[in-house]
């Protein structure tokens, strides 16, 4: 009796040696699916990179996005380098001051993605705290430092926008592309949309609004848009970025205007709203009317220098208007001239 429970012992303890062998064998090597759920903390990867067993492979930017969006895959897209980052007044920490001092836009910054371009602004954006991408480039391009308007980096570093955004749309996430000289002074969603019963494919804001939204003789400005990810944006970032080596001399937004005056978003079936500046204003065309300003564009500027000291001025209007509507529900000094961006296209 002894020796049968005896040779059952071993019988089972040597089943137990075998299938755990066979288990470290079989399941528990490298690009298994045991070191996929539990991957090696000593392995030699250097990238921040996870796998998901049912999508496959997802990248730093598929984290990013998801970090960032909203339950329906939609966020808030800046891009940034070293120039936006430093200074006396950085024009970084200028646009968040919007975020902070706005109506219904504090909660705002939790789905937006700083994109940096080089590693100071990588840097900043994570002292910040704020859901932060690293962009590579191909090290033949340069956009650490400012790029002022029209040189030959700046038309370059628009089209590295445009080629990562439309990456972002081809992911199925739907956004709004801010520039960092835009201040958020209201939440703009509720006067957008991305209802799929909606049929509006883009949203873009215009330098002078002709009074009609649906007319594409506005003049639009690639500096704040809201796009639905679908295949009729994805074919329109594709040819949009296929024209840019026909397109010398001519940045990303002229080229877009041009295909726009071409016919193309009526051939792919776009539905495009253009933006009231009674609304969504800028410095080419101010809104007269505080209490309905969601958006301010520093457009029809020159330096990063001149945006920050009109910015500036607009953000000590905002905070006077706040304080004199809440009192008397008046305010008369709302639009003041931009001295400092009027005098950045004077020749020195």
């Amino acid at each position: 009796m002894d020796n049968l429970r005896d040779k059952t012992t071993y019988i089972a303890i040597f089943t137990l040696i075998f299938f755990g062998l066979l288990y470290i064998f079989l399941f528990d090597r490298p690009g298994t699916t045991s070191s996929l759920l539990f991957p090696d903390r000593r392995s030699n990867c250097q990238h921040s990179t996870s796998v998901n067993l049912i999508t496959g492979y997802k990248n730093e930017l598929d984290v990013a996005l998801a970090k960032a969006s909203t339950e329906n895959r939609t966020l808030i897209i800046a891009i940034v380098n070293r120039a936006y980052v430093e200074g006396d007044k950085p024009m970084l920490d200028l646009f968040l001051d919007g975020f902070w001092l706005g109506e219904d836009t504090r909660g705002l910054v939790d789905h937006l993605l700083i994109v940096a371009v080089d590693r100071t602004a990588y840097e900043r954006c994570k002292f910040l705290r704020l859901h932060c991408y690293r962009l590579e480039t191909d090290g033949s391009d340069h956009f650490d430092g400012e790029k002022v308007y029209m040189s030959g980096d700046f038309i370059k570093m628009m089209w590295r926008r445009t080629l990562f955004l439309g990456d972002v749309v081809k992911r199925g996430y739907h956004f709004i592309f801010t520039d960092t000289d835009v201040l958020w002074l209201r939440n703009p969603f509720p006067k957008l949309s991305l209802n799929v019963n909606e049929a509006t494919d883009l949203h873009i804001s215009v330098d002078r609004f002709n009074g009609d939204e649906w007319s594409e003789a506005n003049p639009i400005n690639t500096g704040f848009y809201m796009v639905k990810s679908n295949n009729k944006t994805i074919s329109l970032f594709d040819s949009w970025y296929e024209r840019r080596n026909n397109s010398k001399d001519l940045k990303e937004q002229d080229v877009l205007e041009v295909m726009m005056h071409e016919g193309v978003f009526k051939r792919l079936g776009l539905k495009v709203r253009f933006l009231n500046t009674l609304f969504f204003s800028g410095f080419c065309q101010d809104s007269k009317d505080a209490k309905a300003v969601t958006t301010i564009h520093a457009n029809c500027c020159r330096t990063i220098g001149a945006k920050v000291a009109d910015l500036l001025v607009i953000i000590h209007d905002w905070n006077k208007f706040k304080n004199s509507y809440v009192t008397n529900h008046t305010f008369t000094n709302w639009g003041t001239r931009h001295v400092a961006c009027a005098n950045s296209w004077k020749k020195k």
